[in-house]
């Protein structure tokens, strides 16, 4: 399972990966909204957890803007 991780804070996106690698999945990190739109649209990903508060775009833009562009990722 591919896993899109889109957190700003470094310490956070590195514990949320290690333990989801702990249990064997495959994690990708985006540090910003816009980074984090680009790989939900342009990747494969199973799934996606988005913090809310982003630096570039918030959260709730990068969920409503995924959705616009046709990805149906789930997104926690």
């Amino acid at each position: 399972m591919k896993v899109l991780v889109v957190e700003d804070e470094i310490h956070l996106a590195e514990g949320i990966s290690e333990n989801l690698e702990a249990e064997g999945l495959h994690v990708t990190v985006a540090g910003n909204g816009r980074e984090g739109l680009d790989r939900l649209v342009e990747g494969d990903f199973d799934m996606a957890i988005l913090d809310v508060m982003l630096p570039v775009l918030d959260g709730f833009t990068v969920c409503e803007m995924a959705r616009e562009q046709g990805s149906e990722v789930p997104i926690l």
